[in-house]
């Protein structure tokens, strides 16, 4: 009977060891929170009118996609061609920021007249402001804008912004644009000392994630763990004995 009765609760033992170890990979195979993205506008047709491009089309671009604050809109075009951003509606239905106000509206890159052939440009503009984003061209008396080369999106919270992006001042910070030709319509704008353009990477790549830790957890269920993790160790303290 002794050893009947020692049989079953070995059994038991093993039983419950099992339990909590499955539990453990369970828990640790949850995927990591998802990172900030990079998306590339336009894919491989780049930021181009409809003129230079007559296939492309940004607002079809944009519909399947979820912006979130601290994603980066990565823009190849060249320098024939101009990025705006502005969070004003009538900025952008105008395809025209010449009397934009400095806190509203950011000229990433601009036309460079001097230029006798086309440079080719890329510019990474974070997602800074959570609500309605407007981009276009806005040279040639908004000729490439109203030929297509505009978008708007949606920003939403997401993971809030990254501390690289966060800035003292409650404006949107943008990096000077050192070719921009035509000073008084390029808005001073704040740069936070650490910010840095994402690494190169295709459209809706993720930013690596390291490990799941337990720290990702809520605290009731790290308890739990911890709970889980005892139990096993008074487990297989039966076992060796």
């Amino acid at each position: 009977m002794v050893e009947q009765g020692n049989w079953r609760l070995g059994s038991l033992v093993f039983s419950s060891s099992l339990l909590c170890i499955s539990l453990l990979l369970l828990c640790f195979s949850v995927p990591a929170a998802e990172g900030y993205k990079n998306y590339t506008v336009g894919e491989s047709l780049g930021w181009y009118d409809t003129l230079q491009k007559p296939t492309v089309n940004y607002q079809k671009w944009v519909a399947d996609k979820d912006f979130s604050l601290g994603d980066f809109l990565i823009f190849n075009t060249d320098s024939n061609h101009s990025i705006v951003q502005t969070y004003n509606f009538t900025t952008y239905k105008r395809c025209d920021y010449n009397d934009a106000q400095d806190d509203d509206t950011i000229e990433w890159s601009a036309v460079d007249p001097s230029s006798t052939s086309p440079q080719p440009v890329r510019v990474a503009v974070p997602l800074v402001k959570q609500g309605m984003n407007y981009f276009f061209s806005g040279d040639y008396d908004g000729e490439q804008c109203k030929f297509g080369q505009h978008f708007k999106i949606n920003v939403t919270y997401g993971q809030g912004l990254p501390p690289s992006l966060k800035s003292p001042s409650e404006g949107a910070p943008a990096p000077a644009n050192p070719d921009s030709g035509n000073d008084e319509s390029a808005p001073d704008t704040t740069v936070p000392s650490n910010f840095n353009n994402p690494k190169e990477s295709s459209d809706d790549d993720k930013v690596e994630s390291g490990s799941v830790s337990l720290s990702v957890f809520p605290k009731l269920f790290r308890r739990e763990m911890k709970g889980l993790l005892l139990l096993l160790g008074v487990n297989l303290l039966f076992l060796i004995v």
